[in-house]
């Protein structure tokens, strides 16, 4: 019979890995609306909406930046789709290898800035479509990562449905938080909210601390934490198996 315990642990790494990437979310889209235009490279409902503006004539939002945005959000999402299935097919470490994609395609969009614009806050970079792109590409591939890892209420890129999630849970069991949660109830909860809240720290994060540094230096600051956080997922092992693959897919 499975270890209830080690099952919980699990899943709080697994909780704080989402809320680390939730908040890199909300990082990366104070940076691409703030230094490259009016656009989100993870957000693509908000792109969806830009379009629509310029598309309809009103808004002075131009048509090339959203809809680059999200095709190329759709490409890696696709590609990541293909490429991910078969590493896990193969047992390979399929997790750790979408966070290395989606940090070498920031490495590269923060190079590009800073070769066309040096370290300045680069105000000009919305027009460097390539950039847009490539941002783009990575939350493409993100989103695909951890669709595969299917933690439920961490999608890491959106909030509504979490906060709604949330609100329900508590109008149904408003005194919960007094007379105790369960451990499953408690997680679950604990998700909801590291990702509502973690888009909302990790935009404040981002505009104060990464937005002054500039468009290719905010994106190389991020792309080095992914690759951070997909270093340590590797060397953690999980319960009982030494593995390292805390993360699996369905």
């Amino acid at each position: 019979m499975p270890d209830a315990s080690e099952a919980l642990a699990t899943d709080a790494r697994q909780v704080a890995v989402m809320t680390v990437l939730t908040l890199l979310a909300g990082a990366v889209d104070a940076v691409s609306f703030l230094t490259m235009g009016d656009v989100f490279c993870s957000l693509v409902t908000g792109n969806v909406l830009f379009l629509s503006f310029a598309l309809a004539g009103e808004g002075a939002v131009p048509v090339a930046r959203p809809a680059i945005a999200i095709g190329a959000f759709l490409a890696g999402a696709a590609s990541a789709a293909v490429v991910l299935k078969w590493l896990a097919e193969r047992g390979r470490a399929w997790f750790q290898a979408g966070l290395v994609s989606e940090a070498v395609l920031l490495v590269c969009a923060g190079a590009l800035t800073l070769w066309q614009h040096g370290t300045e806050a680069a105000a000009d970079a919305g027009s460097d479509h390539g950039v847009v792109a490539l941002v783009a590409l990575a939350m493409g591939v993100r989103t695909s990562t951890v669709l595969r890892v299917h933690v439920p209420g961490m999608p890491t890129l959106l909030s509504q449905i979490a906060i709604t999630e949330l609100i329900n849970d508590v109008l149904k069991h408003p005194r919960a938080a007094l007379l105790g949660m369960s451990p499953r109830q408690r997680l679950a909860r604990t998700r909801w909210t590291a990702t509502a809240g973690g888009i909302f720290v990790g935009g404040v994060l981002g505009t104060l601390l990464l937005v002054p540094l500039g468009t290719g230096r905010a994106l190389l600051v991020i792309a080095a934490v992914v690759l951070l956080l997909a270093a340590a997922t590797l060397a953690v092992p999980r319960p009982g198996d030494g593995t390292g693959q805390d993360l699996k897919g369905p």
